[in-house]
């Protein structure tokens, strides 16, 4: 029942199949942003050892930050409540929260035993009065408390809107210190909400373009430290790196992986010209893609892939093309006014995000895989390089604000375009890539 009540409540765009009407419960795809968030209810944690009530306290303040951000859910606040948990198993008192118009209802419960943290969480329907799913724990160290908030936000998050949730994700992206004409630039990492930030490189060479692999455990960067651009692999781990073989007098640049983390696809450019390549990590063997007259770049492959979306000049303006991921012909899909670049296909499969650049104005918007259905999601003086969030449904990127000195700072936005909100970090950034979810 929750589940429906918040599918009802979103966006006045809704799509219904006909089977599904027919045959079972409404089945809605949110094509728009939130009339009314769904009120919910997080009562402080039960700390049911001696010495975690400041942990229980901020483990449940952090799940309703998370739920909230998102733009779907709207927090009651204490002071309205009723009635409080007695303990992690009481039975609920439904009444109570139905009074004070609590639909759902967040109960957790947490232990501290040395170095050791476990929380406990249950998920309640307050209208149909019953436990949405099963009661779940996570273990873990208490200095990994955030880790631990986020995946029970996450659980709730899933359990009510039948999505995965994106709250225990990191971000890599590149940290900018100092003036505009002496800009240091390093990788740094961060949790999806700006906290636990560690720095991965030093600033003694300009590094650009950071991107996940898939699972998370490294990451690909171009790096100017030999004076020409070339694509670092770096372990997240141990921060230990290789670097793509590439010829003397070549650039190599725009890199990302394949889905199954073995490839590299990137932009090299050779004799004025530049087109698309693949690097198998294992052998080094190479492999082109392109070989056109213009200037082929920022690739990035389909969920499945068997696809890439690129951005090319050989129409004549900055548009973007899909082509099979083994090369051959490629198909236009961008054809409306301006410039098109960054794509990257969201993990869902169903869109793609790209930067567009017109009257002036930088945007990001979503398209379909075949063109169709652009929508600017964004506008502003510099709004440039989306990433999106492992579920599919949140997109990061740069912004830079007019006047700032060439001083960015990342936001994020979902794909109705009406969450817009500042990333909390420390310091100026740029080029973000949103990993998967932590193992």
């Amino acid at each position: 029942m929750l589940k429906w009540v918040l599918s009802a409540i979103l966006a006045t765009a809704v799509l219904a199949t006909p089977a599904s009407a027919q045959n079972g419960p409404l089945r809605l795809t949110i094509t728009d942003g939130v009339i009314e968030p769904l009120p919910f209810a997080v009562p402080t944690f039960q700390a049911e050892t001696a010495g975690a009530e400041q942990l229980a306290n901020d483990i449940s303040r952090l799940v309703a930050q998370d739920l909230i951000g998102t733009g779907l859910f709207r927090e009651i606040p204490a002071s309205a409540f009723i009635s409080q948990p007695a303990s992690f198993g009481a039975p609920v008192s439904y009444p109570d929260w139905r009074a004070i118009n609590a639909q759902a209802l967040i109960g957790g419960a947490v232990a501290v035993s040395g170095d050791q943290l476990v929380v406990k969480f249950r998920l309640y329907d307050v209208f149909s009065g019953t436990e949405l799913g099963e009661g779940l724990q996570f273990a873990g160290t208490v200095q990994g408390w955030r880790r631990m908030a986020h995946k029970v936000a996450d659980a709730a998050y899933s359990r009510i809107t039948g999505e995965g949730g994106y709250f225990d994700s990191r971000v890599v992206f590149v940290s900018e210190t100092g003036p505009k004409d002496a800009r240091q630039k390093r990788l740094a990492i961060m949790d999806f909400d700006g906290a636990n930030l560690q720095f991965l490189t030093d600033s003694a060479a300009i590094v650009l373009a950071p991107r996940f692999s898939p699972r998370g455990d490294r990451v690909l960067y171009t790096s100017y430290e030999s004076g020409f651009p070339r694509i670092n692999v770096l372990d997240v781990t141990t921060v230990g790196r290789q670097q793509l073989p590439t010829a003397e007098g070549e650039m190599a640049f725009s890199p990302r992986f394949s889905r199954d983390g073995q490839r590299v696809i990137y932009s090299l450019a050779n004799g004025g010209n530049t087109d698309l390549y693949t690097t198998d990590l294992a052998t080094g063997a190479h492999t082109r893609l392109t070989s056109a007259p213009s200037i082929e770049t920022a690739p990035s492959f389909s969920p499945d892939g068997g696809q890439i979306v690129f951005e090319s000049d050989r129409s004549g303006t900055q548009q973007l093309y899909i082509m099979p991921a083994a090369g051959g012909e490629a198909q236009r899909i961008s054809f409306g006014e301006g410039r098109y670049g960054t794509p990257v296909w969201s993990p869902r499969g169903d869109l793609i995000a790209f930067t567009k650049q017109n009257a002036g104005r930088f945007h990001i918007g979503v398209m379909r895989t075949d063109g169709s259905e652009e929508r600017l999601l964004t506008a502003s003086f510099l709004d440039e390089g989306p990433t999106w969030s492992p579920n599919g449904r949140v997109l990061m990127f740069m912004r830079e604000t007019q006047g700032a000195g060439g001083v960015s700072s990342l936001y994020s936005v979902d794909i109705s375009g009406l969450n817009l909100q500042a990333v909390p970090m420390q310091g100026a950034g740029s080029d973000p890539s949103w990993g998967p979810l932590q193992p």
